[in-house]
């Protein structure tokens, strides 16, 4: 099992540095998630070979890892010249990933909820011209149901990845997003079994409690989806079940930590993140199955 940071708060640490930081931290992996200087939101790749190529000598250096990329494109979007320009970002994004020396990418399904059947067939479509490169490269795919993607539930989304059908894709399990996907941690990871391989970490509020006032949004019933990336702890997604759960299903993969929004306080949020994610692995120990 490999504990990775997402450097998110980090990103205005330049490219080149990230690795003795992260180092510093205590983590020996990294998942690399959208950057300005990398691959960033919606973007193609603001990167060339040389720069990975030295990226990868710093990663050596410090001892450090990067656990998977995290692309975030329109691939399922309404219009369709956006979604080529989509996938040829992915394309390239894939690139650099090979030459980094990672063979794991995670992402998100994308697309409008308001429109699931026009995402669906903008989904696929990319698909079938990605897929091919993932396989010839030997680059897997986790992919998460995001809040306001046009798959947000836990099961729906596990039902798509066996309809890709490929060993290339994975599920990827988001436990600040776990009040989105349907509340049911245990029962979704242990639908998932085997294609359970990453875990991003980090806590939220369930802002359905207090009726329903944990978290006022005007007008009233707006879409909105409300959700945070939280230091664990600090929110009501019970933790020791979620371990429990990965636990029971033999997960062995990678736990990211992924809290947002507390700048101020990256590299100590990330240090108490490591500590947590620790205790938690040690109280509650995977068990291979047979």
């Amino acid at each position: 099992m490999r504990i990775a940071l997402d450097p998110q708060m980090l990103r205005t640490t330049p490219l080149l540095e990230l690795p003795d930081v992260v180092a510093g931290m205590g983590y020996e992996w990294i998942e690399l998630s959208p950057r300005e200087d990398f691959v960033p939101f919606f973007k193609h790749p603001r990167v060339d070979r040389a720069t990975v190529r030295a990226f990868r000598r710093k990663l050596a250096d410090a001892g450090v890892g990067v656990t998977s990329v995290l692309p975030v494109q329109r691939w399922s979007g309404p219009d369709e010249d956006h979604r080529q320009a989509a996938v040829r970002y992915w394309k390239r994004a894939i690139e650099l990933t090979v030459e980094l020396g990672v063979d794991t990418m995670n992402s998100e399904f994308n697309g409008r909820p308001e429109d699931p059947e026009t995402a669906e067939g903008m989904f696929w479509r990319s698909m079938e011209e990605l897929l091919p490169v993932l396989e010839r490269e030997g680059v897997s795919l986790a992919l998460e149901p995001h809040p306001d993607d046009f798959i947000e539930l836990g099961r729906p989304a596990l039902d798509m990845i066996r309809g890709i059908d490929s060993p290339l894709v994975s599920f990827l399990y988001c436990a600040p997003h776990t009040f989105h996907q349907g509340d049911d941690a245990p029962g979704i990871i242990a639908d998932a079994g085997p294609l359970l391989t990453h875990v991003h970490l980090a806590d939220s509020m369930d802002h359905r409690a207090s009726d329903g006032l944990r978290y006022i949004t005007n007008p009233p019933g707006n879409s909105i989806r409300v959700h945070q990336h939280m230091e664990i702890g600090r929110g009501d997604v019970d933790f020791d079940q979620l371990f429990h759960a990965l636990a029971a299903n033999g997960f062995d993969g990678v736990l990211t930590t992924c809290v947002f929004g507390w700048d101020d306080q990256a590299r100590e949020s990330g240090i108490r993140m490591l500590e947590a994610i620790r205790d938690l692995v040690d109280r509650h120990p995977t068990h291979q199955k047979d």
